[in-house]
Parts: structure tokens; sequence; C-alpha cells
């Protein structure tokens, strides 16, 4: 189970000179990419880990061969409903704007119960998730320090990464110290080490609602498609769709990954501005998750919400 839960945390990290200063990330200085690249290969690929192809095969294996012998539409409900909620809220929101860029502020018991929210999402414990982003941004696209490179192709940057992890991303001692922040908040650590057993007490109420359809739509069908929703961002917005701004990297602003994501996919929107709490610019670009922040904001429980730069807005929004 050490060893399973180890691998299941998906941490991404590299190899730090130092610990860094959660001030640092909160100011923007590790949110821009300043390596070069180096060459498409990389180093050499890491062995394959059976660990996890047996976990994500067996989620893959129930959610497309096993559920639609439990079909029901209250199930897709379900399944639609806890992806929004999880991901939406908990990853987008949480994960992403509120504790990996600080884009806005909120009462600490909220921060938790979203971040809550984010670890049922089963993408790992927060910090492993933060400093793995953290990595990206100050890393971008470089084929051995950001851990889902888009240098190394579509598929690596995509599943690959988890399926062929490279040690130096996968070391607990390793990855807390791009997250120095969060380390320092017992509910966090508690948190990270913990993301896996949420799912009991989650597959526990869906049973008691719906039976085993709703276990199954709630738990396998919705994880498999927030997986790789989440996985676009990684890819798709790295090599398809158009840029507003310039930058040193590829991201790209993808419609139709926005619309799986609740906005994430105005990815080249968010290089340029990482800590910028919305990601839509033009009318167009939709913003879901701005939106449940502006909420937030208007029921007084964000503040600090960080805005774009009037000046830097694109005349073409």
């Amino acid at each position: 189970m050490v060893l399973c839960k180890r691998y299941l945390l998906l941490t991404i990290a590299h190899k730090a000179q130092g610990l860094l200063d959660s001030s640092a990330y909160c100011e923007g200085t590790f949110m821009t990419s300043t390596y070069p690249s180096a060459s498409p290969q990389g180093s050499q690929l890491p062995a394959l880990n059976w660990t996890n192809v047996a976990f994500f095969g067996a989620f893959h294996v129930v959610a497309l061969l096993v559920a639609p012998f439990f079909f029901s539409w209250s199930a897709i409900a379900v399944a639609l409903l806890l992806h929004w909620l999880f991901g939406g809220i908990g990853i987008c929101l949480g994960f992403h704007r509120l504790i990996s860029h600080r884009s806005f502020q909120v009462p600490k018991w909220l921060e938790y119960v979203i971040a809550t929210l984010g670890a049922l999402a089963i993408q790992g414990g927060p910090i492993f998730w933060v400093s793995g982003h953290r990595q990206h941004h100050a890393f971008t696209e470089h084929v051995d320090k950001d851990p889902y490179s888009a240098q190394r192709g579509f598929w690596w940057s995509h599943i690959l990464w988890i399926l062929y992890p490279k040690p130096e991303f996968f070391d607990p001692n390793i990855y807390q110290k791009y997250a120095p922040d969060l380390m320092r908040q017992p509910y966090y650590r508690w948190l990270d080490r913990n993301f896996l057993m949420l799912q009991v007490p989650l597959g526990l109420v869906l049973y008691a609602l719906g039976g085993w359809s709703f276990v199954i739509y709630g738990i396998a069908v919705r994880s498999v498609l927030l997986w790789h929703s989440t996985w676009l961002v990684n890819s798709a917005t790295h090599m398809r769709g158009y840029r507003s701004f310039e930058s040193d990297d590829g991201s790209r602003n993808c419609w139709w990954v926005s619309l799986l994501t609740y906005g994430e996919g105005w990815h080249n929107n968010h290089h340029a501005y990482p800590r910028v709490a919305k990601s839509g610019y033009r009318w167009w670009e939709i913003d879901t998750t701005w939106w449940a922040i502006a909420v937030l904001q208007k029921l007084g429980l964000a503040k600090k919400v960080i805005a774009m730069p009037s000046q830097q807005v694109s005349p073409e929004s």
C-alpha cells in the first residue's frame, strides 16, 4: 500500500537547488520559463511503472466496459455533477488558481473545503499537485525539467509521463520543496498523504444514494473523464489553438479544451499572466471558473482578486 500510494500521488517534482521561498511563487518569480530547451528526446525514458498501468487501466476498463451495464440518466448526472464539483471547483478553482497561483484569497476554512474537493478528484494531494504545476511554469517545456513537457510529444505530456514516471519527479522529499507554504500547514500535509482514502466515504455515500450505478459513474467514469480533461491542458493546449500573447513557450488558447475544463484551455492567456484570476480575456473566451470566483467575490468570500492589467488587454477583446 505504501508503494502504491507513493506512485498514485502522481508526484511531479524536480530536484530543487535548496528550499524555495513561498513568497517567490506569490510574486511570480517561478511562473515563467527561464531555461533553454533541450533536445526533443531529453534524457533516457524511465522504466514503465506497472502499478500505474494497472491502476489507470482498471479505471478505464470499468468506465468503458462495465459502466454501460449500469447505465442510468441519474448516474450520468452524478458523474457530470462530480466532474464539475471536484474538477471545476476542486482542481481548476482550488488547486490551480487559489493555492498554486494565489490569484485570490478566501477564508482558511473555505480554502480547506475547496482543497478537499480537489483531493477527491484523484489527481494527487494538494502539495504534489501544486508543486508540479509550479515546476511546469518555472521550466515550461524543458524536456527534462518540465514533468509533462510538450516537447516530448502529445502522448508524453498527456499520459506517458505518469506511466513512465521519472524518479526525480515522484520523490515526496523533493516535490514538497516547491510548496513550502503548504508544507507549513498540517491539514495540507495530512491531505497530501491521505487523498486516496477519501474515495471510501465517497463510495459509501454514492452506494447509499443509488447503488453500484452511482458508485461506478460517480467514481470510475467521472475520474476517467476528469483525468483526460485535465491532461488535455498539458498536451493539447501546448500544440493546438491561437496565441494572444507572445511567450517563451508553445502555450495556446484552445476553445474546446476550455469547454471541457471550465476555462483552463485559455492557456496562452494563463501563461502570459499566470497570477491573474481570470483566464478568458475576450468576451467569447468562456471561463466558468472565473464566474465561480466572481460569485465568491460578490458574496464577500473572495478577496484580493488579481485582475488583468487594463493596459495589457488585447484591442481585439
